[in-house]
């Protein structure tokens, strides 16, 4: 729970590169999540210097400039899936379920929580310009670019800090909707 609470959404990064070392222990710990029919659909571009420029410049600026910010990180990844998974897409025309989207929220909270867990900070970005970065990146068809994540030493030092969350009750029902209590 500490790692839970300390995780937080990071939009101002210190002048400091990420260790690849670290890099790779952060997606190690990808390998470790869940996913339907156990697909591992999850594909990451770790991108530094001048191809992370480009991301901030290319595919995060434009009508998204609140994004701005991600420039001050050292590291974008770029998470994607791989749609080729045929149960993927049965499973998506039969339960109207976009399966690789469940699979990949879970990888991805893997490594922002293994990120926190090495002193590090993330900020998960879904606004951005898909064409752009896939072209930057040579990104093939098949491939669904699904999310960035900022990666770098926050300026501020992580620690668990009261969040505005939903009390308990608005969001656990015991045995039909509406009953907050056990047997309620």
């Amino acid at each position: 729970m500490d790692i839970i609470r300390k995780r937080c959404s990071v939009r101002d990064y210190l002048d400091k590169p990420v260790e690849e070392e670290k890099i790779n222990e952060i997606v190690e710990a990808v390998k470790f999540a869940p996913s339907s029919c156990n697909s591992q659909c999850w594909r990451f571009v770790v991108t530094t210097g001048e191809i992370k420029e480009q991301i901030t410049k290319q595919g995060i600026g434009g009508v998204v400039l609140s994004n701005r910010w991600a420039k001050t990180a050292p590291v974008i990844i770029v998470a994607c899936a791989d749609l080729s998974f045929v149960p993927h897409r049965i499973g998506a025309k039969i339960k109207d379920i976009e399966w690789y989207l469940l699979d990949m929220g879970i990888a991805i909270e893997h490594l922002v929580l293994r990120a926190t867990e090495l002193g590090l900070g993330t900020c998960w970005i879904g606004w951005f310009n898909e064409s752009a970065i896939r072209k930057i990146l040579k990104i093939p068809r098949g491939i669904k670019i699904v999310a960035l994540l900022t990666l770098g030493y926050p300026k501020d030092e992580l620690a668990e800090h009261e969040k505005q969350r939903l009390e308990i009750d608005k969001i656990l029902f015991w045995n039909a909707w509406g009953n907050y209590k056990q047997g309620g």
